[in-house]
């Protein structure tokens, strides 16, 4: 009889497993795939540089995890920052510095009024419970795009906000609430931090990846992993638990559950889950998201003095990044796929979707994007064990029905993962925090 049995060997399940290890007592890892970070993951290129395919960044603020990146002995290193970012509205591109691209008088001042706004209803929206809030009836039962069509009044200040909100979120408007949309934003700081890249969400990276923060969690816990073994049932008794998986069964006085909820809900539990419960799991489909890195034998786009960082309203790919490794001759354009266009069936198929990437980056920074050295994507939705990313959408009436107890255990089980966070709910630093709070409630319930 084990004491703890985690299921899922992300971010989230790895802290909460060290944790409990530390505090002595005698715990078990089930992850369904063959390697540890979930989320997170490198690719390694036949040069030998590796990249990440997953999350990647962290920032100012995310304590959590830059106070584990220090535990583990592990360094951060800048985004490429330097240089003039582009903006393509409207079939024309155009460079400008700083955070606000130029976009038209009038488009600008829309958005800025729109910012202001959505920023100080962020402000009142409680990270313990975001429905107390007096007008969370109103808020949750709207779209946020409902908001956008009612609070902004030019259709180039909408588009900015769809945009901004399939960059934060990997959906769109009309898939998420406004009071998910203003508690998401909350619990990470502000609107500018999730944006930005100096003094926000996407200032810095790790050395070797972000996946080296689970692989060495992994490799500390040892044999207590066990690879290859997704959980199928979950039976619980009065005074324990028990997982089983094909290779087994793991018998536990608790446990945690560390997966994305659209996950957890496909295990078969006896007793089965509340209705509530199951319910709530239901409704929280994971987002959209194709992440694409080409691989140029120098970073061409610097000797144009830019930053390789792109705004754009055309698609597939609207958003890039200078993703090269510090030190390295060669260059790394990274882009995104995400929302709806990430869902279109035509870009299912790897060639089609790599034409379509490097089009996009031809579109910004000419035809030298053409030929890649080489060329990595993964769509996260497609992964068996992930079915999304960056994190799950909360639809309108979540919040208001179920949100509040989100992390309620249930009997002997308790609920981890990013998506369970108060502050940086859907990052990597929230994954840590769900995982330290899982860990806190076993060690007070032994």
């Amino acid at each position: 009889m084990h004491d703890v049995v985690v299921v899922g060997a992300g971010i989230a399940g790895l802290v909460a497993a060290t944790r409990l290890a530390d505090a002595g007592l005698d715990v078990r890892v089930l992850e369904a795939r063959d390697r540890p970070g979930g989320r997170l993951l490198n690719h390694r290129f036949a040069h030998g540089e590796h990249v990440e395919i997953g999350g990647q960044w962290v920032g100012p603020t995310q304590d959590r995890v830059l106070n584990l990146i220090d535990e583990l002995g592990l360094q951060t290193f800048p985004l490429y920052n330097e240089g003039d970012n582009l903006l393509f509205h409207e079939g024309r591109l155009s460079r400008y510095t700083g955070t606000i691209p130029g976009l038209p008088p009038l488009v600008l001042l829309d958005v800025l009024q729109a910012h202001r706004r959505f920023s100080k209803m962020c402000q009142e929206v409680s990270l313990d419970d975001p429905a107390s809030h007096p007008r969370a009836d109103d808020w949750d039962t709207q779209t946020f795009e409902t908001w956008l069509r009612r609070n902004l009044f030019t259709n180039g200040g909408r588009e900015v906000m769809r945009l901004m909100t399939r960059a934060v979120f990997s959906g769109e408007p009309c898939d998420i609430s406004l009071l998910h949309a203003l508690f998401y934003v909350h619990s990470a700081t502000d609107l500018d931090c999730v944006t930005s890249v100096e003094g926000g969400a996407q200032q810095d990276r790790v050395v070797g990846g972000t996946a080296r923060i689970a692989e060495i969690l992994a490799e500390r816990l040892g044999e207590r992993v066990h690879y290859g073994s997704p959980v199928l049932r979950v039976v619980q008794e009065p005074d324990h638990i028990l997982a089983t998986t094909a290779a087994g069964n793991f018998p536990a006085r608790r446990l945690v559950m560390a997966i994305p909820p659209t996950l957890a809900v496909r295990i078969h539990y006896d007793p089965p889950l509340p209705a509530w419960r199951d319910q709530l799991c239901q409704r929280l489909p994971a987002g959209s998201v194709i992440k694409c890195v080409a691989v140029y034998k120098r970073p061409f786009w610097r000797e144009e003095g830019l930053s390789g960082q792109v705004t754009s309203d055309t698609g597939p790919v609207r958003v890039t990044f200078d993703n090269s490794q510090p030190g390295a001759p060669t260059g790394m354009l990274m882009g995104f796929i995400e929302g709806d266009e990430a869902r279109v069936p035509e870009l299912r198929d790897p060639a089609a979707r790599r034409e379509a990437v490097l089009d996009s980056f031809v579109r910004y920074f000419g035809f030298e994007a053409r030929k890649p050295v080489e060329y990595v994507d993964r769509d996260w939705s497609a992964e068996q064990w992930t079915r999304g990313c960056y994190t799950a959408h909360f639809p309108p009436g979540v919040w208001r029905r179920w949100g509040g107890r989100l992390r309620q255990p249930e009997g002997l089980i308790h609920w981890a993962g990013t998506e369970t966070a108060r502050r940086w709910n859907g990052y990597i630093d929230g994954a840590v925090e769900s995982g330290e709070r899982a860990a806190a409630e076993v060690r007070a319930a032994a």
